[in-house]
């Protein structure tokens, strides 16, 4: 039981950060229809952006004090990383945006490995350690004979990526329900055309659909560099992968399902590497979305599109 619950932990934190992932993938197919293949590639890049500032910050300017560093590197990985996502789309999907719907897939596919190139130019193609900087944590359940050794611990790195995935998702949902910004985007979603005609402005709409999908991936880039201590240029590739897989399991374009999608993708890659083989743990994340599409195939939380005649 000590075991399961453990595992039930490192689940959920890796799960909250594919969530934070496919939230990105689900806002941009919501109103434009498309996915950006390029996401799980700004994750990596707000990871790499994170690390850097952090050195910056620690290694540089002699800043000592933890909260404020990972604060400070957290805002400004935001900010840059909004910024690549919001260059991508105006440089590489704007143009294609009426074109046919092959084109946009094509495109994305091409700023996947565009942007992968670039870091591994940039900064070269062997892994960027961290070593731990969130370190200790809270045990729940401590080792005895009756756990058989086993004990289970919440470490604070654990904690603090959790409860940052809760205060995000929460904030989302609260921007999107009850925000202009969120009935614009609710009104592209359904139809752009008429949304244009009444005044809101689309291209901005769309453009602030990747600048926030972007913002998250870079959290949940911080959070994965402090959480495994080792970066690449690849990281992003599988990572996106599992998100959008997280996306279409959920849901696509139910930011719930997305978060829902994430944490299971999570939980059903960490139990089936402690309880069978870590080598397919990939492959059974696919398949059950495999099965899952098989019997819903709009996703657990997803509605069936209507096709507008």
């Amino acid at each position: 039981m000590e075991y399961f619950l453990q595992q039930l932990i490192n689940g959920l934190t890796l799960g909250s950060i594919y969530g934070l992932i496919a939230i990105g993938y689900t806002m941009v197919y919501g109103i434009i229809g498309m996915i950006n293949f390029a996401h799980g590639d700004i994750f990596m890049i707000g990871a790499f952006i994170s690390l850097a500032v952090f050195l910056i910050l620690t290694s540089i300017l002699g800043f000592a004090f933890l909260p404020v560093v990972l604060l400070i590197v957290l805002i400004i990985a935001m900010l840059f990383t909004a910024a690549w996502g919001w260059s991508v789309e105006r440089i590489a999907y704007r143009p294609l945006r009426g074109s046919f719907r092959l084109a946009p897939l094509i495109t994305a596919i091409g700023m996947s490995i565009v942007l992968q190139n670039f870091v591994q130019i940039t900064q070269g193609a062997r892994v960027k350690p961290l070593p731990p900087q969130v370190q200790g944590g809270i045990t729940l359940i401590p080792p005895s004979e009756i756990t058989g050794g086993i004990s289970v611990q919440l470490s604070y790195m654990q904690i603090l990526i959790i409860v940052t995935t809760v205060v995000l998702m929460a904030g989302f949902t609260l921007l999107i329900t009850r925000s202009p910004l969120g009935r614009a985007q609710r009104a592209c979603e359904q139809d752009r055309k008429m949304a244009a005609l009444l005044g809101v402005d689309v291209d901005r709409t769309i453009s602030l659909a990747f600048v926030m999908g972007a913002a998250l991936a870079a959290v949940a880039g911080c959070m994965f560099l402090l959480l495994y201590g080792v970066i690449d240029f690849y990281i992003g590739f599988l990572a996106g992968i599992k998100a959008f897989t997280a996306a279409v399991l959920g849901g696509i374009g139910s930011l719930p399902g997305a978060m829902l999608g994430g944490l299971l993708i999570g939980l059903i890659e960490v139990f089936w590497s402690a309880y069978f083989t870590v080598e397919y743990k990939d492959v059974a994340a696919f398949s059950i979305l495999a099965i899952v599409l098989i019997f819903l195939p709009s996703g657990l939380l997803g509605k069936p599109e209507v096709e507008k005649v």
